[in-house]
């Protein structure tokens, strides 16, 4: 059996120290390593906010940018054409307003009495503006006179009438009146059929003739 000396003993101890500084040494070096190649770090978490968005995500954003178009295209829609229904409203209510209006004073501009001239010529300039209060209030020194002269009278009667064209403001309306005509020189009454197309404007609240032709 062979003997163990101190100088055996002393090899033994420092082979024991160097295994265990390179067992130490061999963790250290695995460590940062290791951590480094884990899955699941913050650098792989940023790469993964910045994929580009796939055809499904892209699909959903076009979906709900065609229904917000369709939606606001629908309200203006629906807007206009409560606006066009209001306009029509409108219209058709100053049409029979105006038609109204033009049949009352067309029986007043061919209804006349010698003996009540003046406050006749009041009634028609009354009820006229623009181009025909003009035309009227011009020639009706020398009407008045006239109609006096002859002891002239006449009286009017409206027998039918139509909206030609209508806006809110102004109206054209056909009336067909039948005149009873009788003066001095013929006492006999006569009647007298005319077509008169009137031309009417709103006009500080009223319905006024602005024009009065005889087509």
């Amino acid at each position: 059996m062979p003997s163990t000396t101190d100088e055996d003993l002393d090899d033994q101890k420092t082979d024991t120290a160097a295994e265990d500084t390179a067992t130490s040494d061999g963790d250290a070096t695995e460590g940062p390593a290791d951590a480094a190649s884990e899955p699941g770090s913050a650098a792989d978490g940023e790469n993964d906010d910045a994929e580009p968005a796939t055809p499904g995500r892209r699909r959903r954003r076009f979906l709900v940018g065609a229904l917000a178009a369709l939606a606001v295209a629908g309200f203006a829609t629906s807007g206009y054409l409560g606006w066009q229904l209001w306009h029509n409203r409108q219209v058709e209510q100053a049409a029979a307003q105006a038609q109204t209006a033009a049949v009352a004073y067309a029986q007043v501009l061919t209804s006349i009495d010698s003996n009540n001239v003046d406050e006749n010529f009041a009634q028609v300039l009354d009820g006229s503006t623009g181009e025909f209060k003009d035309m009227y209030t011009k020639s009706s020194t020398q009407l008045r006179q006239l109609l006096i002269d002859n002891e002239a009278s006449a009286r009017g009667v409206v027998l039918e009438s139509a909206v030609q064209s209508a806006s809110e403001n102004q109206v054209v309306v056909l009336l067909f009146v039948d005149q009873s005509v009788q003066n001095a020189s013929v006492p006999d009454p006569r009647i007298d059929r005319s077509r008169i197309k009137m031309t009417m404007d709103y006009v500080d609240g009223r319905w006024r003739a602005s024009q009065v032709e005889l087509p």
